[in-house]
């Protein structure tokens, strides 16, 4: 089969590298642009959240310096010399209304002790504070009252309460047409005479309903001219309830947005629930950047809103115009790139296409075609040249090919008689295989066995307590046959139990604890101390383990004395067993703790340690080979693992390491070395 023509061949190859050269202009810019797109608008975000968070905290600044300087007003006026020389001159109503203007309050009033004058209104009364603590309350409070409650304390100030609700989108639903209630900032002062005694009570107030002096006022202070880029205008408001009372809001040019309300959203997320509404929100007629916060009367009723924001429209044009002008530079960028990508893809696919037509004609019989020179010097031009000096070497090594041909027959013969030699090996695994295969049989044998054994002893166990339980105070003569008959079944359960260990240790793990290995190192060390004991082995711990175990405790404590027992049988002259402990973290996280049990004995001999835990594989005249099988089955049990080698640091003896988790594990995998479960 013949290659493309050369020039199908030299056009899909200058596709794919002005692919590869453009493909990451296409992919990587765009997938840039996108992201400090999505980046800048998080952030310009966040920026004007905590611009309007800060106007905010200025305006309840300045609000709550009015309530003070309402309530220190009254209390200085209240502890005056001239009021109390004033109290029974006919100038009482003339002082008040100076002190009135000083202060720049809506009203300050005096009602004396002594009912000479008129009586304290009873809505008033209930916001009066203890008597112990009146005297000392420095600042105002806010208030909101009905239309009759301020009637009764300053009805100059009525028409200020009518106030028509206008229909607002997005607003709570209200049947009602007007607002005539009043918020008014309240201070509450009594007056005393030299001798501490009660004159009378000085009621200061300042109303808020449709008071544009002061929201002018925190406007200017919270957006002071050039304080706002881009043409912003900053507004603040004051909201009784959900009803704007006083706002520099504008519903028109010249018309403030006086009876407007807030969206039944901000009302719930601010009044209902108390919190502090920081986000854009439509105000009458725009979109703002807003912030409102809940005021609270005296009993912590939340009776209003304080709200500050700007017009959100300037900043989005700034950040639109931005993102545009990074589009253009990113654009630019990306022709620039362009151009000198194609520019450099054509320098590669131009001499790949001089040796796409050389390699035609080599195909096409012409074997003497070369390449020649490239003006590139770079590694196309290498690479052309050793094309070249592969066409040669063909030459030379087509005649090569007739004479490796012969040597190549001479190799398969060779090869074959390899061959016979590995199929013998492969028969000698096939009957390994087949041994373990036995091994396997034994252990399924031995659990049919034990099962049978169980119901006999469980017979013998049943009629000996029914004996027992019959005879009753005539058993005493034969309690000590009993006993013993008891003992020997008990000997004989615990012999089927390990039968049925050695067949299927998985079924029988024991009861998991959270262990010390440390202090489980210490006991098992005394109950081999009789053995220790008749031999002249030092024992040296170095016990470092941190971690927890979750092993159970009989079970542990079988495996670390089968290897102390081991060591021990290893050292028959003395020598030095070494019990080191140390933290461990497994490959995928897993916490848990190691255990090195080191002896000086002559170590594993070449080819011990491969069979070292199977079934049956033992070293000593008098052992069975299942002490090490049954303890790697109880660590793999709790996902653990032992594993035995030579100590390899110029010392004589071998060293078993027990891997031990925190948090045990089922085994996963079932290990076809020897039939069980694997850890």
């Amino acid at each position: 089969m013949k290659l493309p023509t050369p020039r199908w061949l030299a056009t899909s190859v200058r596709n794919k590298l002005l692919a590869m050269a453009l493909l990451p202009l296409l992919v990587v810019f765009p997938l840039l642009v996108l992201a400090i797109t999505v980046w800048s608008s998080v952030t310009y975000d966040r920026l004007l959240i905590t611009k309007v968070r800060s106007d905010l905290a200025v305006a309840r600044g300045y609000f709550d310096q009015v309530l003070t300087e309402v309530g220190s007003g009254t209390r200085g006026v209240a502890r005056s010399q001239r009021l109390l020389q004033a109290l029974d001159s006919a100038d009482l109503a003339d002082r008040l209304s100076a002190d009135r203007l000083e202060l720049g309050l809506d009203f300050l009033l005096l009602y004396r002790a002594n009912g000479s004058n008129d009586t304290l209104p009873a809505s008033v009364a209930n916001l009066l504070p203890p008597a112990n603590t009146l005297a000392q309350t420095r600042s105002a409070q806010l208030v909101r009252l009905s239309r009759d409650e301020l009637a009764t304390l300053a009805p100059q100030l009525l028409p200020r309460l009518h106030i028509p609700l206008v229909a607002t989108r997005n607003a709570a639903p209200d049947a009602r047409g007007t607002e005539d209630r009043a918020l008014v900032v309240l201070a509450l002062q009594p007056v005393l005479d030299a001798g501490g005694q009660a004159q009378g009570l000085l009621v200061g107030g300042l109303l808020l309903n449709q008071n544009l002096d002061l929201i002018d006022h925190i406007n200017r202070i919270v957006y002071p001219e050039g304080a706002l880029p881009f043409g912003s205008e900053g507004t603040a408001t004051l909201f009784l309830d959900d009803v704007r009372i006083t706002t520099n809001v504008r519903l028109f040019q010249n018309q403030r947005a006086i009876g407007t309300r807030v969206s039944q959203t901000v009302r719930d997320h601010v009044l209902t629930q108390g919190q502090t509404w920081l986000d854009r929100a439509f105000v009458v007629n725009d979109w703002y950047v807003s912030a409102y916060e809940p005021l609270q009367d005296a009993a912590g009723q939340r009776v209003g809103m304080l709200y500050v924001g700007f017009l959100e429209s300037p900043f989005r044009w700034v950040r639109h115009a931005m993102l545009a002008l990074m589009g253009l530079i990113f654009l630019a960028v990306m022709a620039v790139s362009a151009w000198f990508s194609v520019r450099w893809a054509r320098s590669i696919f131009r001499p790949v296409e001089q040796m796409n037509r050389t390699m035609q004609r080599v195909e096409d019989g012409e074997a003497a075609a070369r390449v020649g020179q490239l003006p590139a010097r770079d590694e196309l031009g290498a690479l052309a040249g050793h094309l070249d000096q592969l066409l040669d070497v063909i030459d030379d090594k087509t005649t090569a090919l007739r004479r490796w041909g012969e040597e190549l027959d001479h190799k398969v013969a060779e090869r074959t008689r390899e061959l016979e030699a590995s199929n013998a090996s492969l028969q000698l695994a096939q009957q390994q295989l087949v041994k373990s295969e036995k091994l396997a049989a034994i252990g399924q044998l031995t659990a049919s066995i034990a099962h049978e054994i169980n119901n006999p002893i469980a017979v013998m166990q049943g009629n000996l307590d029914l004996i027992r339980d019959t005879l009753g105070q005539h058993a005493r003569p034969v309690t000590a046959e009993l006993k013993l008959l008891d003992e020997q079944v008990e000997r004989m359960r615990l012999i089927v139990t390990q039968l049925l260990q050695y067949a299927r240790p998985t079924e029988y793990a024991g009861y998991v604890e959270t262990l010390d290995l440390n202090q489980t190192v210490h006991d098992c060390l005394v109950l081999v101390a009789h053995l220790l004991a008749q031999t002249r082995i030092e024992v040296v711990r170095d016990l470092q383990a941190t971690q927890r175990v979750g092993f159970n405790r009989q079970e542990l404590q079988q495996v670390i004395i089968n290897l102390l027992i081991n060591a021990i049988q290893a050292m028959p002259q003395g020598g030095t067993l070494r019990l080191v402990t140390t933290d461990l973290t497994g490959e995928h996280g897993a916490r848990g703790a190691l255990l090195q049990v080191v002896d000086s004995g002559p170590g594993l001999a070449p080819g011990v340690e491969e069979r070292l835990f199977r079934p049956f594989f033992t070293t000593k005249n008098d052992g069975n080979g299942l002490g090490l099988w049954i303890s790697l089955g109880l660590v793999e049990r709790y996902g653990g693992g032992i594993t035995a080698g030579n100590r390899g640091d110029g010392h004589s003896g071998a060293v078993f390491s027990v891997r031990l988790l925190t948090e045990p594990q089922a085994p996963e995998a079932v290990n076809t070395r020897d039939g069980r479960p694997g850890g």
